[in-house]
């Protein structure tokens, strides 16, 4: 299912982003807030993960419903999940597209992967602090 993908900031992301290695900080910005009746169309629960493609790569996130959130939208908060998604093209602004991706959604077995696996997927190296 097609939708549009927006991203910012919450909360909980910015109490977490002293720490980017952080359960906390993987689980918020791993998370894709949706419109409740878009998740029953897809016969989504709160938790369940979801394969979400967008223009320059796709990546497993949770689903979970938000009252905040249009129907045939998405929310990702900032993050590295919502990088690997969205296009590094800044179109000479320094700033990446980060607002209105077309992005398609769909169910999975699959997990999340770690902040670290995503960043060795793209060729960095995992480092302890």
């Amino acid at each position: 299912m097609i939708f549009l993908m927006n991203t910012g900031r919450t909360v909980n992301q910015g109490v977490t982003v002293e720490n980017k290695t952080s359960a906390e900080y993987a689980a918020e910005t791993s998370t894709c807030f949706m419109h409740e009746f878009d998740m029953m169309e897809l016969g989504l629960d709160d938790g369940d993960a979801v394969r979400v493609t967008g223009p320059c790569g796709s990546v497993v996130m949770r689903a979970v419903a938000s009252p905040d959130v249009e129907a045939g939208t998405v929310f990702v908060p900032y993050g590295p999940y919502a990088n690997h998604i969205i296009s590094a093209e800044t179109h000479s602004t320094g700033m990446p597209d980060f607002k209105s991706h077309r992005v398609e959604i769909e169910p999975t077995d699959e997990e999340p992967k770690t902040v670290h696996e995503l960043m060795e997927e793209l060729g960095g190296l995992a480092y302890d602090r």
